[in-house]
């Protein structure tokens, strides 16, 4: 295959995109808003922490069964289901009453974006192979996930000048045009006559995920000792393990556990892990410290994040091109490592702030050690698995991304001794850090350079 895309391969890639657009920006859009909708709905962390990790529960636990729907149903008709549902959601969170109205609608949102990457990822790799595919999720990943880092930009102007419901209002444009997209693809669905879903496997992840992660938020309010804590805690540990356990019997199971088989296939979702989780505990301890700790408005909060786009898009696309010719090892090492380095800059902000000193310099840093990790390591997955199965790999790594991120979120209180005052920020900053160069020396003890022929062209 060429490496210049035909005209249905760039349609297909502006799809590919522009879903994936709209579950990132909201995923991470949500941080600055989140000093606000305390404010006005009260609850205060815990408050903050379930806005984001019910959205991430219902995304991390059924993005599994839509990667498998996705297989085979057709990619296509679960996108625009994804689609649909998440601009009805994002209309209901805009309209919330209260915090649990909100937090029920933020996880409703989270189960139609988990129809969304893993579908857009899975044409992407249908569609391309070799160093082009490399390339295209190159280009994915520059311009989602530069989307995604710009939501705070976004987020805060609206919270700032509007109001932050408006902020999950952001979405209805890139969702009308990607439903507009969808037919001029020219992808046909193809589906399983066959094909049975495993909604119990759907229902035991998410129950077991939401116990472990409730107990991880209310637990230092609480304490180990309370039952509310206990509880919900061995229940989800028990339902997760079942879950595990029904996934080797399944006739049709949401994660294959042969997936798991394939060294680069696991080594690199063991990376995604400790990567996301870190990723995720920064972006989040970032834009409420520098708010409520700092005294920034939204806008500015979310404006000490653009040198980390600035950097995604000027270097991703590059960086995937570079994977997809010398091998993703070398990136997925020294990119977490860098990324460790812009996080411990972060621990010169103190009560005397100077953006330029303090922050600017870190997310330079950070910026640069992100793009060079995240394309070269969504390739070396993905391309260690056969495109029959893309969409379910797809989704097993995105799963596995959010459910680091979410267990990370939850457990912001714990790393942060209770409040995110400054010494809490610099505990969980330290703590991203480790994870980020442990992330690394995993991707160099396991990532090997994928043999072209060992999957399928």
């Amino acid at each position: 295959m060429s490496d210049a895309p035909t005209g249905t391969q760039r349609v297909v890639l502006t799809v590919a995109i522009l879903a994936s657009f709209v579950s990132f920006l909201d995923g991470t859009v949500v941080n600055v808003a989140l000093p606000a909708i305390s404010r006005e709905l009260g609850g205060g962390l815990v408050t903050q922490q379930w806005v984001v990790d019910a959205y991430l529960i219902t995304l991390g636990a059924l993005i599994l069964l839509a990667g498998s729907l996705s297989d085979a149903f057709g990619r296509i008709l679960i996108m625009r289901v994804g689609l649909i549902g998440f601009g009805v959601a994002s209309v209901a969170i805009a309209a919330a009453p209260d915090a649990l109205f909100l937090i029920i609608a933020r996880a409703l949102q989270g189960a139609a974006g988990a129809f969304l990457v893993p579908s857009s990822l899975a044409l992407i790799t249908s569609t391309f192979r070799g160093s082009a595919q490399a390339k295209a999720i190159g280009q994915w990943t520059a311009l989602t996930t530069a989307a995604m880092l710009v939501g705070p930009v976004l987020g805060g102007l609206f919270v700032d000048f509007l109001s932050w419901r408006l902020v999950f209002l952001l979405n209805v444009i890139p969702i009308a045009v990607t439903i507009w997209l969808l037919p001029r693809t020219g992808v046909k669905d193809v589906r399983a006559p066959a094909a049975s879903v495993d909604w119990l496997g759907a229902a035991l992840c998410t129950l077991g995920l939401g116990g472990f992660v409730f107990a991880l938020i209310e637990q230092p309010i609480r304490g180990w000792d309370s039952p509310v804590v206990w509880g919900p805690l061995t229940a989800g540990v028990v339902l997760f393990t079942w879950f595990l356990l029904h996934q080797r019997t399944a006739r049709s199971p949401i994660l294959p556990l042969n997936l798991f088989r394939v060294r680069n296939f696991w080594t690199g979702n063991v990376a995604t892990a400790l990567i996301y989780a870190a990723l995720s505990l920064q972006g989040f301890v970032v834009a409420v410290f520098l708010q409520q700790g700092i005294g920034l408005s939204a806008t500015a909060s979310g404006l000490a994040s653009l040198p980390t786009t600035v950097m995604m898009v000027l270097l991703s696309s590059r960086a995937g091109a570079w994977a997809g010719r010398w091998g993703p090892r070398v990136f997925m090492t020294v990119g977490p490592i860098i990324m460790a380095g812009g996080c411990l800059l972060l621990l010169t902000v103190s009560t005397e702030f100077a953006y330029w000193w303090q922050v600017f310099p870190a997310m330079v840093v950070f910026g640069l050690g992100l793009a060079l990790t995240v394309s070269p390591l969504t390739s070396a997955i993905l391309g260690s698995i056969e495109t029959s199965r893309s969409g379910i790999a797809s989704a097993v790594n995105n799963a596995v991304s959010r459910v680091a991120g979410l267990i990370a979120v939850a457990m912001v209180a714990i790393v942060a001794a209770g409040t995110l005052d400054l010494d809490g920020f610099r505990r969980a900053i330290v703590f991203c850090a480790v994870l980020m160069v442990v992330g690394g020396l995993v991707s160099f003890a396991g990532i090997r350079t994928p043999d072209p022929q060992s999957v399928e062209a």
